[in-house]
């Protein structure tokens, strides 16, 4: 038996932008014994510059290729580790159940805008007209729901939704192993 397969399965967290996946992810990975990797950082460092630049450099297909080869390497590559996508990656990937166990973290339009700053906004390269955020939102709200395994509402404190993740993980089908 290798080294990949005693290792526990992945938990992929997926939702919009400003939906405490990077914040949950960290708490997650410490009280679950796992790693955590970032998707958006694993492709800065890939590309040795910053996801801002690619998108005005390269374009968002370009971005969205990136998105796509590097789940097709987590899925092979990656285990025992906490995965925080971008808020794109569940439209480029069907398969994110190939890399884990995918849990979205749903938080209502409203307590998005009130988690990113309007300066922190301007960062964030599809998130520079509120009116087309919300429609994006809107959007990708159902390919989220389709693609994960569990639903958590994200609008509690990270630790609380850290902590209902484990408990949701531990009750459904014993995927969950503790560290």
């Amino acid at each position: 038996m290798d080294t990949l397969s005693r290792c526990p399965e992945n938990i992929v967290l997926i939702g919009f932008m400003g939906s405490g996946k990077s914040t949950v992810g960290r708490l997650l990975a410490r009280k679950s014994g796992r790693y955590f990797l970032d998707a958006d950082a694993l492709i800065e460092s890939q590309q040795g510059r910053p996801i801002p630049e690619i998108f005005t450099k390269e374009g968002e297909a370009f971005f969205r290729k990136l998105e796509s080869e590097s789940a097709e390497w987590m899925a092979k590559c990656v285990r025992g580790t906490v995965i925080s996508t971008g808020g794109g990656m569940p439209l480029v990937v069907e398969r994110l159940q190939d890399i884990g166990t995918v849990v979205y973290l749903k938080l209502p339009f409203e307590k998005i805008l009130e988690r990113i700053p309007p300066g922190e906004r301007n960062g964030r390269p599809l998130f520079g007209d509120i009116e087309r955020a919300e429609r994006l939102y809107r959007e990708r709200e159902k390919v989220y729901e389709a693609r994960a395994h569990l639903t958590v509402d994200a609008s509690a404190s990270a630790e609380e939704v850290a902590e209902t993740v484990l408990s949701l993980l531990a009750q459904h089908g014993g995927r969950h192993e503790r560290g």
